[in-house]
């Protein structure tokens, strides 16, 4: 495994955590630059990257994620960071399995996180619950549905099948 932070207290007291943990971590990158050249020579079964890498630090991490992706997919990657960028992340998992993103403040313990990173690396995919939040709290407030009554979601269900007014020959709509 690889891993890409900019702190280096944190990239290194997170390698050795995961070699302890039976991760082996064969490289750390201090920016998407230095990860990817990485990852080509290393060739590595998994890659953890923060979001907010130099140079910029707003969100070369995600766009790393996605360049490791497309360009080494032998290479699992999670994104572990402290900020929730849930459109981000969302498109980081629709691009398949072998992906993941973990809000490292939620992470409370080792064994599982470990478990986490193996069961993303063997194909899986991980994301954090907190993530989910915010969609669902949006859809909710925002649902157009919201307004109809039980008699017009009945009706609009029956649309939605293909139903017919029984008055009439033609469907709805």
């Amino acid at each position: 495994m690889v891993l890409s932070y900019d702190d280096v207290l944190l990239r290194e007291g997170l390698a050795s955590l995961l070699d302890r943990s039976g991760l082996e971590v064969v490289g750390q990158g201090r920016n998407a630059d230095g990860l990817l050249r990485l990852i080509g020579h290393q060739q590595p079964d998994l890659a953890m990257v923060d979001i907010r890498i130099p140079p910029k630090r707003s969100t070369e991490g995600l766009e790393t994620a996605r360049v490791i992706n497309r360009d080494f997919p032998r290479t699992a990657v999670v994104v572990l960071s402290a900020h929730v960028e849930v459109e981000h992340a969302m498109d980081l998992l629709a691009s398949g399995g072998r992906t993941g993103y973990l809000l490292k403040t939620r992470v409370t313990d080792v064994g599982e996180f470990v478990d986490t990173l193996k069961r993303v690396e063997r194909g899986g995919s991980a994301l954090d619950p907190v993530l989910m939040q915010e969609p669902v709290a949006a859809r909710r407030a925002d649902d157009p549905l919201a307004v109809l009554t039980s008699r017009e979601r009945e009706v609009l269900a029956l649309i939605a099948e293909g139903r017919s007014n029984p008055g009439s020959d033609r469907p709805y709509g």
